[in-house]
C-alpha cells in the first residue's frame, strides 16, 4: 500500500487569510493596488482581509488605501518595512499571511497560484522569474551574486531571496519574529531561517512590473544583504561557512610550508595560516554545537 506523505488539503477553518501591504508615500498607486489586490481575493474563494499599513507617510496614503477599502494601520513615525510587516501581522485576524508591495510592481493575478501551494507548505514565494520580470540591470549582478550565495550556504536553491510577495503561515513568522530585522531585509531573513530549518518552501513563478514611483532601494542595501545572509547562516548552518574558511587557510599554509621546505626556511606566516585553519574549524565546530543545542530547545 501506498501512502502520501504531506499536509492534508486544507479545510474550511484554514482557507482564510490577511493580506498585509506596506506603504510609505505611496498615496498615487495604494488605491489602485489594494482594488487589485481586492479583486484577485473576492475570486479565491478564501475568507481573507485586507491590511495596508501607513509606515509613517508624508502624503495621502492612509486615506487612499481607506477610501479603497482597506483596514488601514498609520503609524505615527517611518520605521521600515520590516517593522511594516510585523505591525500588520501581528493585527492580523487569520493564520495565513499574504504579503505584496503598494507599488503596483507585483501581479495580484498571481495570488491564486500562491494560495494554491498552500496546503502542502508552510511558505509559497512569488519568485521573480516569469517571463515580463522588469529588475533593473543594474541591481542583477548583485542579485545573482546574492542569490547563488544564499543558495549555497543554505543547502536550498532559491531563485528569488528577498520577493516582497509571498504567502506564509503567521505562526512561522512569530517563531523567528525575533530574528527578523525591521528594514528591507525582512524578507530575506524569513527565507534563509525557513531554508535552513527545513519548513516547506515552493517557489512560484511570477511577472515583475516596472515600479510606479522611485524605488527605496539604495546600492548599499546589496552590502547589508550579504552580511545579513552570512549572519543568518552561521546562526543556523555555522559548519558551511567556517569550514570552506578554515580550508583556505589550511590550503594556502600547506602550499606555503611546501614552499619553504623547498627552500628550507620555514615561515611564521605558513605557522599562522595552518594554526588559524584550526582556529576556524574550531570556532566552526563549537558554533554548530550551539545552533544544534539552539534547535533542539
Amino acid at each position: 500500500m501506498i501512502e502520501e506523505v504531506g499536509e492534508p488539503a486544507l479545510g474550511a477553518k484554514e482557507r482564510a487569510v490577511s493580506v498585509v501591504i506596506p506603504a510609505f508615500n505611496e498615496g498615487p498607486h495604494v488605491a489602485a493596488q489594494v482594488r487589485a489586490v481586492a479583486e484577485a481575493m473576492a475570486k479565491s474563494g478564501w475568507e481573507w482581509e485586507l491590511i495596508v499599513v501607513d509606515d509613517g507617510s508624508r502624503d495621502a496614503t492612509a486615506e487612499e488605501a481607506s477610501a479603497a477599502g482597506a483596514r488601514v494601520l498609520r503609524k505615527v513615525r517611518n520605521e521600515g518595512y520590516g517593522a511594516a510587516l510585523k505591525t500588520g501581522i501581528n493585527a492580523a485576524k487569520h493564520g495565513w499571511i499574504l504579503i505584496t508591495d503598494a507599488d503596483g510592481t507585483y501581479p495580484s493575478a498571481a495570488i491564486p497560484q500562491l494560495l494554491e501551494q498552500a496546503a502542502q507548505h508552510e511558505m509559497v514565494v512569488g519568485a521573480r522569474i516569469g517571463a515580463n520580470v522588469n529588475i533593473p540591470l543594474v541591481r542583477r549582478p548583485a542579485k545573482w551574486v546574492l542569490t547563488r550565495l544564499a543558495s549555497y550556504l543554505s543547502g536550498l536553491r532559491i531563485p528569488d531571496l528577498n520577493s516582497g510577495m509571498r504567502l506564509m503561515r503567521k505562526s512561522l513568522v512569530k517563531r523567528y519574529e525575533h530574528l527578523l530585522p525591521q528594514g528591507f531585509s525582512f524578507t530575506t531573513t524569513i527565507t534563509l531561517s525557513c531554508a535552513c530549518n527545513g519548513h516547506p518552501i515552493k517557489f512560484v513563478a511570477i511577472d515583475y512590473g516596472k515600479r510606479h514611483g522611485a524605488s527605496k532601494i539604495r546600492p548599499r542595501h546589496a552590502w547589508d544583504f550579504l552580511l545579513l545572509i552570512l549572519r543568518t547562516v552561521v546562526l543556523f548552518h555555522p559548519l558551511k561557512f567556517f569550514l570552506p574558511v578554515g580550508a583556505l587557510l589550511f590550503a594556502a599554509g600547506t602550499a606555503k610550508f611546501a614552499y619553504d621546505c623547498f627552500l628550507d626556511n620555514l615561515s611564521e606566516s605558513a605557522v599562522l595560516a595552518l594554526l588559524g585553519a584550526l582556529v576556524v574549524w574550531s570556532v566552526g565546530l563549537l558554533a554548530d554545537q550551539n545552533a544544534r543545542m539552539a534547535m533542539k530547545r
